[in-house]
């Protein structure tokens, strides 16, 4: 995880990252309220738009909040064009000059499709947001990458297929997610319904949990993306984005497959908050089969550690839950 937090600095070239701890000061209500009021507002005269959201607003967070709310609660997202673009981003993987140049090139058209219908897919939700923040007098760029979720695991060998922002705010860089903040798609007989539900957790996210499951691309065309910090992170444990809220960040087991030998224990550690009292449970799923786990829990001022036995051999796909939530899944094979 260490490597993967400096990755994010080496690649963005950054001194100074934080996170939305530094705003907890900050009541977003009237941010918030703006945005929905405006819910029906035109795309296609965004400095007008961006006026609107933004005007009333005192701090400089609160704007790029309005900004940022509006869009992932007003933007659906387009899984048919998602699916094109992923082809796409496939068939110019192992040609890295030229899928730049698509990348670069794809994001006017995209935008395009945007205005018309008010859906896109993650490369037009960070092109919006920079935009708009840029309107707003914001640094922001835009991020690709790769993303991890629950539905959609990675392998060495995949394509990048994600795109994300960075924005800076009081002399900072912030990292966020509007594509994921905005709901899901969800697919039924091979049909895709968006649901849109607005989830607050990817908003000027923990850089360490952010790492988790996403990880940039360099535009340096020499770059070897198959690395050390790429291949662990395609092999760290599954993360839900419960984990965002508080945050709760998995630091151990590093790895979401681990072997063992019957009758030893594993330790899964996370990084809380402090003072975080919340009950942390472990759900032991084996074929099928689900039951609560009976660990020793031990609580640091920062740390949770869950040491669970497992005295059975079988494949157990352990969940970490808090408050029927899932925060993160392990496979743990017991020989």
């Amino acid at each position: 995880m260490k490597n993967l937090v400096l990755l994010f600095m080496l690649l963005f070239s950054i001194t100074s990252f934080a996170q939305r701890a530094d705003f907890q000061e900050i009541d977003f209500t009237k941010a918030d309220s703006i945005a929905h009021y405006y819910k029906d507002a035109s795309l296609k005269n965004l400095p007008v738009l961006t006026h609107n959201l933004t005007a009333s607003l005192k701090t400089d967070v609160e704007k790029f909040r309005a900004i940022y709310t509006w869009i992932s609660s007003n933007i659906a997202n387009d899984y048919s064009s998602y699916l094109k673009i992923s082809s796409k981003r496939k068939r110019l993987a192992k040609d890295r000059e030229a899928f730049l140049d698509w990348n670069t090139s794809i994001t006017p058209k995209v935008f395009k499709s945007l205005l018309e219908y008010r859906k896109t897919a993650c490369t037009g939700y960070a092109y919006l947001v920079k935009e708009m923040a840029n309107l707003a007098g914001f640094n922001c760029d835009i991020i690709d990458g790769y993303g991890r979720t629950p539905t959609l695991l990675l392998k060495e060998d995949s394509a990048p297929n994600h795109s994300w922002n960075r924005v800076q705010i009081n002399d900072k860089w912030y990292l966020c997610d509007a594509t994921w903040s905005a709901g899901e798609t969800i697919v039924v007989n091979g049909t895709p319904f968006f649901q849109q539900d607005y989830f607050d957790g990817y908003f000027l996210a923990d850089l360490k949990l952010f790492a988790k499951n996403h990880f940039p691309i360099n535009s340096d065309e020499n770059q070897d993306l198959k690395t050390d910090a790429f291949k662990d992170y395609v092999a760290g444990p599954v993360i839900y984005k419960e984990a965002f809220l508080a945050p709760l960040i998995p630091i151990a087991p590093a790895v979401m497959h681990n072997n063992i030998k019957k009758g030893a224990s594993v330790t899964f550690t996370l990084q809380v908050p402090k003072e975080y009292n919340e009950d942390i449970q472990l759900l032991l799923n084996k074929g099928g089969s689900q039951k609560k786990g009976n660990p020793i829990i031990n609580r640091e001022e920062n740390e949770v550690h869950l040491e669970q036995k497992f005295d059975k051999k079988g494949l157990y796909d352990v969940h970490i839950s808090v408050e029927n939530q899932l925060i993160a899944t392990y496979v743990i094979k017991v020989k």
